[in-house]
């Protein structure tokens, strides 16, 4: 019998998860129940892929195994206390809310609720999301390896410590929007120089790939592979110098430091 995966909200990162599950899940181990107050969101998700609509969350929670939580940090408090009777000792809440520690869930849903935290991000709905996790106590093995099979659908998993999952944001939630502003500036560029938008899109994108697809396949430090490219009294190593006088590291570096701080703060004011 198929693990019955319930999800509580489909917008962005709940409905990238559940197509990634659709696409990946050819021996049908695993089924679909959604519910969202966006009706019209949900109802067109359900056209294209095969879900069971749920009309209130204390429903889905009654007929699903897992329960994916994937709502604003803000209306998760309300959600819980609608689904808390529902929320049966078996039953294991995975939460993708940033900033929430998994004591705020206890604190609502009791001591004896099975919480997973995650953060997963955006390139779930192409199958290359980074998504980390951490459980609590009462997260066996099992139950921990049934979960990260669901979500490896979307692209990697690894284990974090619960510590550094508000640190870790910046580096994987977040990142995303960073670099899709680099392959738009990158564009910018070649359009400026005479490239066709389309192509120049097309072209930054690939070069992204590519670059991030050499740092995981060969193991080699960035610098490394950066230094590959930098020939002597070359162009590359003209556009680093520029890079560099610009402050492109301590941007980066700045704008991590930023969102972390907003992730440490939204876990605080619940």
């Amino acid at each position: 019998m198929a693990c019955k995966v319930g999800f509580i909200g489909v917008g962005n990162m709940g409905g990238a998860l559940v197509k990634s599950i659709v696409k990946g899940d050819h021996e049908g181990q695993f089924s679909i129940n959604g519910y969202d107050v966006n009706t019209d969101a949900l109802n067109n998700l359900a056209k294209e892929n095969p879900i069971t609509i749920k009309t209130s969350s204390k429903g889905l929670v009654d007929d699903s195994d897992i329960i994916i939580l994937a709502v604003k940090p803000q209306y998760a408090e309300d959600v819980l206390k609608e689904i808390k009777s529902a929320l049966t000792p078996e039953k294991i809440l995975v939460s993708i809310i940033v900033g929430l520690p998994i004591a705020f869930y206890k604190g609502i849903l009791g001591q004896d609720a099975k919480v997973v935290r995650t953060m997963p991000n955006t390139p779930a709905m192409v199958g290359e999301g980074m998504t980390l996790i951490c459980c609590d106590d009462l997260i066996s093995c099992q139950d921990k390896q049934l979960v990260m099979k669901l979500l490896r659908f979307s692209g990697k998993v690894e284990e974090l410590e619960e510590r550094l999952m508000s640190e870790v944001t910046a580096l994987t939630g977040s990142s995303p929007a960073y670099v899709f502003m680099f392959i738009e500036a990158m564009a910018d560029a070649a359009v400026q120089s005479g490239i066709p938008r389309a192509m120049a899109y097309r072209l930054a994108a690939q070069a992204v790939l590519g670059s991030a697809k050499m740092v995981l396949d060969t193991g080699k430090h960035p610098a490394e592979l950066k230094d590959m490219v930098c020939s002597p009294a070359g162009t590359t190593i003209e556009a680093v110098a520029a890079l560099e006088r610009e402050g492109f590291r301590n941007a980066v570096i700045t704008a991590m430091g930023e969102c972390t701080k907003r992730a440490r703060e939204i876990g605080r004011k619940q």
